[in-house]
């Protein structure tokens, strides 16, 4: 009998589940509440924790198959930097990435559902049965499950089947949102030569593992000829706009290459902290404040950075980016100890590698980078609900405390857990079972061995 795997959410996760699965000629249906997919992966973000700070790659299989067609176009493929703080970012053109995301729905025959919002689930028994799926012009309709893989960032799906979550830290306070933006006409050789000369105004060299100095990783960076960095709230120039007010309080400007025929860089600076990630209205109410932000942040970097003088506002992403959810309560909770101290799992399905990472209001930030080899497992028991037979979650949801989270929830990790629910489903199926707790692990395969 054929079987049949929702997946419910269209970002990293989520597109890195439908398909895998569905390159396994299995029926898979893919909902996403906005009108694209793609989500975060579309912004010009890095891809983090797909590298470690040592280089070595963590994540494959469907990450491959993108990045390979990413690299047909090559006048706008960039790849892995380092920007010698923590770790390796991959650095992708969001628009050639989000073809590459569809040439693979396309050439999977993967059925996608946007517009389209999950609002009922019906279970019994620890077991989904359908969902209700409502669509933008208020159409309803019943979706029947095999499996589900909630990759909606927030667990909702598992909620809805009785899973217990748990939100933002212990006073319910998250992480602040922020909106992404890009610039075109960077010169980034006279961007780069600034921090060469001046390593103090960005954060570099903060892993002890790279074992360098500021000044050796800016000689470094500068030599890589990417501007892949960060302008810190500590250096006198960030540091003095935010006092006189011609900035906003941020931790840093997070710069990321995106197109080296548009000399173009992504931009992560915006931040606004006290709201509930979890009210919609709240977010959808910060956007005048977020896009005032992208606005001073565009005329600092014009006004006082060094190779933006002639650069201008080239694109804004079209969501707000939100760092902090719920999480549900899983057969096993990923710590921060696992993850700081790179521990293994025998029943490992991915793997993360990127610093705990939590940012806070203006310019606090937490970063806590990862141990030995940098590397760390995520167990089978974080992707599983409690309770709950036949669905699984992928990416920020995990079942995790709060500061492994904030090194999980990252797209590049994301990628490896909706990959590897759609592996353990599979796994299921293959051996006849209706529970995905009773799948034996020995039978599942890893692409990050």
């Amino acid at each position: 009998m054929s079987k049949r795997i929702v997946i419910a959410g269209g970002g990293a996760a989520g597109i890195a589940a439908a398909i895998y699965a569905s390159s396994k000629n299995i029926e898979t249906i893919l909902i996403e509440s906005d009108g694209f997919v793609g989500g975060e992966l579309c912004t010009g973000m890095p891809i983090l924790g797909t590298y470690s700070a040592f280089g070595k790659q963590c994540v494959g299989g469907v990450l491959d198959e993108i990045i390979q067609i990413c690299q047909e176009n090559k006048q706008q493929y960039i790849g892995p930097v380092c920007d010698w703080r923590t770790l390796y970012g991959l650095c992708l053109n969001p628009e050639v990435l989000r073809l590459a995301i569809n040439t693979l729905l396309i050439k999977y025959k993967t059925k996608v559902l946007v517009n389209a919002r999950v609002m009922e689930a019906a279970s019994q028994a620890g077991r989904l049965q359908s969902v209700t799926v409502l669509s933008k012009n208020g159409t309803k309709q019943k979706v029947d499950c095999d499996f589900l893989i909630d990759a909606t960032g927030s667990g909702l799906i598992a909620q809805m089947c009785g899973a217990k979550v748990f939100s933002g830290d212990e006073h319910n306070v998250f992480q602040p949102i922020s909106l992404i933006f890009r610039m075109a006409g960077v010169n980034f050789e006279e961007a780069l030569r600034f921090i060469r000369d001046n390593p103090e105004e960005a954060l570099l060299a903060e892993n002890p593992i790279l074992g360098t100095s500021q000044a050796k990783a800016a000689i470094a960076l500068y030599n890589k000829g990417l501007p892949y960095y960060a302008l810190a709230s500590s250096g006198s120039l960030l540091g003095n706009a935010i006092e006189s007010k011609e900035m906003f309080p941020c931790t840093a400007v997070f710069i990321t290459p995106t197109s080296i025929n548009n000399k173009e860089v992504c931009l992560n600076s915006t931040r606004i902290a006290g709201i509930n990630c979890l009210d919609e209205t709240q977010v959808a109410n910060s956007l005048t404040e977020l896009y005032e932000q992208v606005g001073k942040t565009e005329r600092f970097l014009q006004n006082h950075v060094p190779g933006f003088e002639n650069a201008c506002l080239s694109a804004i992403a079209s969501r707000i980016g939100i760092r902090e959810t719920s999480r549900i309560a899983g057969e096993y909770t990923l710590t921060q100890s696992d993850v700081v101290d790179a521990v293994k799992h025998k029943d490992a399905v991915a793997r993360g590698c990127h610093h705990v990472d939590i940012h806070g209001a203006g310019v606090e930030q937490v970063r806590i980078p990862v141990k030995g080899d940098g590397v760390y497992d995520i167990p089978i028991g974080s992707l599983i609900p409690k309770g709950i037979k036949n669905v699984l979650v992928a990416g920020r949801c995990l079942s995790s405390d709060r500061g492994a989270n904030g090194s999980a929830r990252v797209m590049g990790t994301c990628i490896d857990m909706g990959q590897a629910a759609s592996k353990i489903i599979l796994a299921a199926i293959s051996q006849n079972l209706s529970d995905t707790r009773d799948v034996n692990m020995e039978k599942v395969n890893r692409d990050c061995e």
